[in-house]
């Protein structure tokens, strides 16, 4: 009998739902699977913005840890935490199918109205991305560094760190809280991090080839995955972890890509936005074309100083 797949994750119960969404369509192909829990140290360190401790790699170094030394065969991740560039040996073999991309606010409180300048409103978030969009399009929205699980941002939201986090629907809708979603952001504003919505699953150069193309035929989504590397091949020349806030948003029609994408300075004040075309097998580059058309106008200068400010 054949041993079964081992899924290296995270124990958050996100990451958890994330690995048994990938169980359940290995299952479906007749393999039988284990969940290996592996702690990172982006779960250790809560105290700490991800930009701070190093975004590259963050939750994802333990997990290469496990598949490189061959405890574990694949590793979960959402898609939107994986670096530009992965380390050599490994690769991100399949992507799920996306779930809706959007971000929203999401409160145990009714009368959150972000649009209100008169009405005070505190939101809790740890992406630089979401803050900087924050900035400009509602400068009057105060927010708050908060991180942790879902369950744990849920919990200081309620003990009054905040009036309402600010998120990914995905994560949100995945962990059962489509009740306390008030407001689902326009993607035209609050356009999404790369890959956001999808769930990844990376591999290791000594996984058994005809398991690895077993392994792609039951959980890759074909259309996300034209988007994904559309989107990845953008962020990997504007080099983009966590802390720079850059955008990107690619959608998959008759064998097109088409993009849309940029970058906010940290204070709000400039946005940068570009839109591409091009063939869906040609994805990586379409999304190459929109970052040299995002660097050429003026991209490169506001990349350089949000260097300098996060070097500060």
């Amino acid at each position: 009998m054949m041993q079964p797949i081992r899924i290296g994750t995270r124990g958050s119960k996100l990451a958890l739902f994330q690995a048994h969404h990938i169980a359940d369509l290995l299952q479906l192909q007749g393999f039988q699977t284990e969940i290996v829990v592996i702690t990172t140290k982006g779960d250790k360190i809560l105290d700490v913005s991800i930009s701070k401790i190093g975004s590259k790699g963050v939750f994802t170094e333990e997990l290469e840890e496990q598949l490189a030394s061959g405890d574990v065969d694949i590793a979960v991740h959402s898609a939107k935490d994986m670096p530009s560039s992965l380390p050599d040996g490994f690769e991100l073999i399949s992507y799920t199918k996306r779930e809706k991309v959007n971000d929203v606010i999401l409160s145990h409180r009714e009368d959150i109205d972000y649009k209100n300048p008169r009405k005070p409103l505190l939101l809790g978030t740890s992406s630089t991305r979401r803050v900087a969009t924050l900035k400009h399009y509602y400068p009057h929205v105060k927010t708050v560094e908060v991180r942790g699980n879902l369950q744990t941002r849920i919990k200081k939201m309620e003990e009054g760190t905040c009036d309402a986090l600010l998120l990914a629907y995905a994560g949100a809708h995945r962990m059962g809280y489509d009740e306390l979603i008030r407001h689902e952001l326009s993607l035209d504003e609050f356009t999404p991090a790369v890959g956001q919505g999808s769930i990844a699953v990376e591999a290791f150069e000594t996984l058994d080839p005809a398991l690895k193309k077993q392994i792609v035929a039951a959980t890759h989504h074909t259309e996300t995955g034209y988007r994904l590397r559309a989107e990845r091949s953008y962020l990997k020349i504007l080099e983009g972890g966590c802390s720079i806030p850059v955008f990107c948003l690619a959608h998959y029609r008759a064998g097109q890509v088409d993009m849309s994408g940029g970058i906010i300075s940290l204070d709000g004040k400039e946005r940068i936005q570009h839109e591409v075309s091009g063939p869906a097998d040609e994805a990586e580059m379409v999304g190459k074309s929109l970052a040299e058309k995002v660097i050429q106008s003026g991209g490169d200068r506001i990349l350089k100083e949000i260097r300098q400010q996060l070097n500060n």
